[in-house]
């Protein structure tokens, strides 16, 4: 295989071409042409509120989820772009990537991660207290996350345990606690993580 025959990391496709050209190397930084990385983070957080008995009473909450899934998703990327900016420009997959190929400076990098865990704060900020803490536990294996790739090779399972974090917030916001079927909901979402991962 060629590098010509590799499908290209980044994808000038879609709504992308619609934004402005200085805010396309963002949106790609933050993985928006692949709205598939939100949908995969959002759907364990809806699962726990509608499996808490929430689905119709906490509608708000499903939508909170989906915003905060959104933008931490895009904060994940980005946050992981910059640890492994020196590794991606040396991949021929990886290279065109807005941080790796110049296109965006470290320190806007920066600002924009800054800009999207802002976003990710106000959605943190609508959930009950015990759900928040919660929530901001996740944020120890996020940042763990891109290291996770150099010392093991099953960084997929670290990956499930980020990407399913979202049920925990969604079952104890509704339920004010996190008892024995939101943990199992939680590993089970860990399970079908580490699946559909290992397939990518």
């Amino acid at each position: 295989m060629t590098a010509t025959d590799l499908t290209p990391d980044t994808q000038h496709s879609g709504f992308i071409r619609l934004l402005p050209p200085p805010a396309r190397p963002f949106a790609l930084l933050a993985r928006l042409d692949r709205p598939i990385g939100w949908w995969l983070l959002f759907w364990p957080g809806a699962w726990g509120v509608a499996l808490a008995g929430g689905a119709v009473t906490r509608f708000d909450l499903i939508l909170w989820l989906l915003l905060g899934s959104i933008a931490m998703r895009g904060a994940g990327c980005v946050y992981n772009d910059i640890v492994d900016r020196d590794l991606d420009r040396k991949v021929a997959r990886t290279a065109a990537r807005p941080l790796a190929s110049g296109a965006v400076s470290l320190k806007a990098a920066w600002a924009w991660l800054v800009f999207l865990c802002l976003l990710g704060l106000v959605v943190l900020l609508q959930l009950h207290v015990y759900a928040a803490v919660v929530a901001l536990l996740s944020l120890a294996p996020v940042a763990a996350y891109p290291f996770m790739k150099r010392i093991t090779w099953w960084p997929q399972i670290w990956l499930g345990l980020v990407f399913s974090w979202a049920a925990l917030v969604g079952w104890s916001d509704v339920m004010g606690a996190l008892t024995l079927p939101g943990l199992l909901l939680y590993a089970g979402s860990i399970c079908w993580v580490v699946g559909y991962d290992t397939i990518y």
